[in-house]
Formats: structure tokens, sequence, C-alpha cells
């Protein structure tokens, strides 16, 4: 018995160990600590006046704001513990370098903000390990160079924000691994850029081009350039339009002699006389709604690997999309099966080798035009016009062919039937009836109405009728408007009327 009560309260004692154990493990992972504020998943340390990062972290955070804080340096691994983390703010910090591996346990960071820091160089291992990032804020900080490659590794990255900086130079020919099948933001405005390599820009894809900010640089004028932004001004892409005033040059050495491009036009009067503009004029082709289409990509040299970007942004590789819709060969070129009306728009072709540049790139741009309806036979226009000419025949039959069988025993040889019968006709030319010529006398019954006359004042508004005691279907007459002494005039004039 001494032995069972001696395993019981060693089994107690083991409970409550691991139940304290559990409870301290417990508040470490979701103790939010006293200098931040915690709401579900988000976790506030802005303006706390922080010099180290305060531990320990809850663990399910997936937003971490550390910003206007006074924070030196960040220690290797410091997000190992957060493993949901997928926006991280930094701005207004004290941050002069990163060291290698900062953000080494942070692969599902998809933003990270550095703004508003002191910043003086970008290295080529300070951002491993971000795979799946795609905004990154780098403004407003001391940068004067970024090391070659030094965004190879970020293959996600969408939007770059490099400006108010003091870089001199920027290698567009390779983007410093940049993916030019992701990139639609690049600002770079705001730096010390004295010079821009026209060729290497002109080169990138259209939807880089839309989003790359040069504006408030000290680039030197040149024709070239002027060429450039004046054609991506006349295409509608927002890195100009957005920035018309902001767009200058240095015309001369003395940096104070800065003009906008857009406004100073006379200082680029000559450049009209040095040739056409370096961007590539548009190839625009047209499809029927339901058809097949084929376009080429010539990379002009020979290309190892092809990628296609559709209007949608999708990114189109070999053998083809999703639904096989799209397909592109081995040649490069892009094969659609049914254009859609979701294939109008500009295709992009991306082609790489080893003699050519990630970036070469060609546009196209595709008009999905609707198929006719084998329904509409006929002309709206001819249809109408048919229309009109047999109402107008159906008015003309009704006036002068009515149907009436008086009319038609008139016409035959014999005597003419009773008055009677014909009043049916009568009531077709007048529905009112004659009145009297004159005074004591009484209009005959069997008189035929050719002509009412106007009413004149005088007459009661009595309708006096112009009629023949001899008129006679067999042998027609000329007659004569009877009138009173005070009418002169019809509106047929002194014109006799022919029956």
């Amino acid at each position: 018995m001494a032995s069972l009560a001696l395993v019981g309260m060693l089994w107690a004692w083991l409970q409550t160990v691991h139940g304290n154990y559990g409870d301290n493990v417990s508040h470490a992972l979701h103790h939010c600590p006293k200098v931040c504020i915690c709401a579900s998943d988000l976790l506030s340390c802005s303006n706390r006046n922080l010099h180290v990062v305060p531990a320990p972290l809850p663990v399910m955070t997936t937003t971490l704001d550390l910003s206007y804080n006074m924070l030196p340096h960040l220690h290797p691994g410091w997000l190992a513990a957060l493993p949901r983390l997928r926006k991280l703010r930094l701005a207004h910090n004290q941050l002069r370098s990163l060291a290698r591996g900062t953000f080494h346990n942070a692969s599902g960071l998809r933003c990270l903000d550095l703004s508003s820091n002191g910043l003086h160089a970008v290295g080529r291992h300070d951002f491993e390990g971000l795979l799946e990032l795609e905004e990154l804020l780098l403004y407003n900080n001391h940068i004067g160079s970024v090391e070659r490659g030094a965004f190879r590794g970020l293959g996600s990255l969408s939007r770059l924000y490099l400006s108010c900086n003091r870089l001199t130079e920027f290698s567009f020919r390779d983007l410093h691994g940049l993916s030019p099948r992701q990139l639609r933001v690049l600002d770079l405005s705001t730096n010390r850029l004295d010079s821009i390599p026209v060729k290497e820009v002109v080169a990138l894809p259209a939807f880089i081009k839309d989003g790359l900010y040069l504006h408030n640089n000290p680039i030197r004028c040149g024709c070239s350039l002027y060429h450039m932004l004046l054609r991506w001004r006349q295409r509608g892409f927002r890195s100009v339009c957005d920035y018309l005033e902001e767009h200058v040059c240095v015309a001369f050495e003395v940096p104070s002699s800065r003009v906008r491009f857009f406004t100073h036009s006379k200082v680029f009067e000559n450049c009209s006389s040095l040739g056409p503009s370096p961007e590539r004029p548009d190839v625009h082709l047209e499809v029927q709604l339901g058809q097949p289409l084929l376009i080429p990509c010539d990379a002009g040299a020979p290309a190892t690997r092809y990628a296609w970007v559709s209007p949608s942004n999708e990114l189109v590789v070999f053998p083809g999309n999703k639904d096989n819709s799209i397909r592109v060969l081995s040649n490069g070129s892009l094969s659609i099966r049914k254009a859609q009306a979701s294939h109008a728009g500009v295709f992009v072709c991306l082609a790489a080798g080893s003699r050519l540049h990630h970036n070469q790139t060609h546009e196209y741009n595709v008009t999905v035009r609707p198929a006719p309806h084998e329904s509409e036979s006929f002309n709206t226009g001819f249809t109408t016009l048919l229309g009109c000419v047999v109402s107008l025949i159906l008015v003309l039959l009704y006036l002068f062919l009515t149907p009436c069988s008086c009319c038609c025993r008139c016409c035959r040889p014999g005597p003419l039937i009773p008055p009677q019968e014909c009043s049916a006709q009568s009531s077709i030319l007048s529905s009112t009836p004659p009145a009297a010529d004159g005074p004591g006398r009484k209009a005959s019954t069997h008189k035929h109405v050719v002509f009412l006359e106007p009413v004149k004042e005088g007459q009661n508004g009595r309708v006096k009728l112009a009629v023949s005691e001899d008129f006679d279907l067999r042998n027609p007459k000329i007659l004569q408007v009877k009138s009173d002494s005070e009418s002169i005039s019809s509106m047929f004039s002194d014109t006799p009327i022919m029956s």
C-alpha cells in the first residue's frame, strides 16, 4: 500500500509540474508586451521610444508595427518566433545598415517598410530569404548605391520604392535582379540620377514603363530622352501623366538651369530633325471572335526561354496556360486557339538567352472584333426604305381602289342605279350633308359632291357646295366653282377644277 501511495504522489507531482510548464509556454506564446497593443493577430508597438525589440512576441502575429521608434539595429534571426508574419513596419527608426540574415526567418513576409531610416546602401544579401515579398519601401533614406543583384532573390517583388535617396545611377539592364515578369512599380524619383540609358529603358515592357517614375532628377537634357517621355505621355503612362510638371532636365552644365520637358518646348525644337522616337511603334493585330490567332516573338537572336504576359497580367510559359486556351510554341510564338473578349489588350513577349538580355520584350496590341450575325441578311437602311414603299402603296390602294359595289354597278352599261344606293360613296367624300345653294332652294339628294367651299362670314357657319346638275360619270365635264357675289376667289384662284 505504501508503494502505491508513493506512486500516486509522484504522479500528482509530475502533473503539477507539467501543467505549470504548459501554462508558461502558452503564456509566452500569447502574451502581449506591456508597451504594445494587441488586437487579434495585429501587434502595434509604434511610437514607444523603443531601443530594442520587445520580447517575447505573440506567435499568432501577422502584422507587426515598430515604426516611430529609435531602433539602431536588428539582430539576425529575431523573427524566428513569428512564422505567420506578413507585414512588417520599421519606418522612422535609426537603422543605418542591415546585418546579414536579418530576415532569414521571415519567408512568408509580403510587405516590408524600411522608409525614413538612415540606410546608406543596399547590399546583395540584405533581403535574402524573402521569397514571397511583394512590396518593399526604401524611400526617404540615404541610399547612394545598390549592389549588383541586390534584389535577385525577390522573385515575387512587384512594387519597389527608392525615391528620395541619393542614387546617382541604376542599372536598367538587369534591374539588379528584379523579375520583369512581376515588377509593376519602380520609383526612382527625387534622386541624383544625371543620365538615363534610354536604349535600356525603352526595352522594358510597357507595364514597367507605366510604373517607372523618373521625375525630379537632375538628368541632362537630350532629344532621345525627350522623345521617350513624349511617347510615354502620348500612350498615357501614369509615370509621366501624373507628374508632368516634375519632369525636369539640366539644359546646361549649371545645376540651376533646370527646365521642364513639357513646358519649355523651345529647348527641344531641333529634336524633331534628329530622327523618330527610340520607342518602338505599337504593333496592332485584329482577330475575329472565335477565330485562331498566332503572335510571333521575334527576338532577333536565338533565345533559350520564352514567356508571355497576357492583358490580364497572367504569366504564360511553355506549354501554355491552365485551360489550354493559350499555348506557347517551341519557337516562342503565342497561339490562341479561339479568340475571346478577354484576349483583347496588350500581349508582351519576354525572351531570354545567352545573347539576349532578360528584358528583351515585344508588345502586341490585340483587338477582338465581334463575329457578324448571319440572321441579319438585310441592311437596316434598305429594310426601312422597303417598309416606306410598301406603306405608300397601301395608302394609294386605299384611296383610289376602295371596294364599292355601287360604283361597279354604275360603270356598267344601262340605266343608272337609284341615287339612294350610292349614298355610301357620298359619305366617303364628305360626312356633311349638302346644303342648299340659295334661299328657297333645296339641295338635290342625287348630286355628287365635288368641292366644299370655305365658310364665309355672313353664312351663319353653313358650308356651301359646288355641284353640277348634269354631272355624268360617262361624260365628265369641267365644273365651275359656284360662289356668292361676295366670294372673289377660292384657294385655287380662278383656275377651273378638273373632275
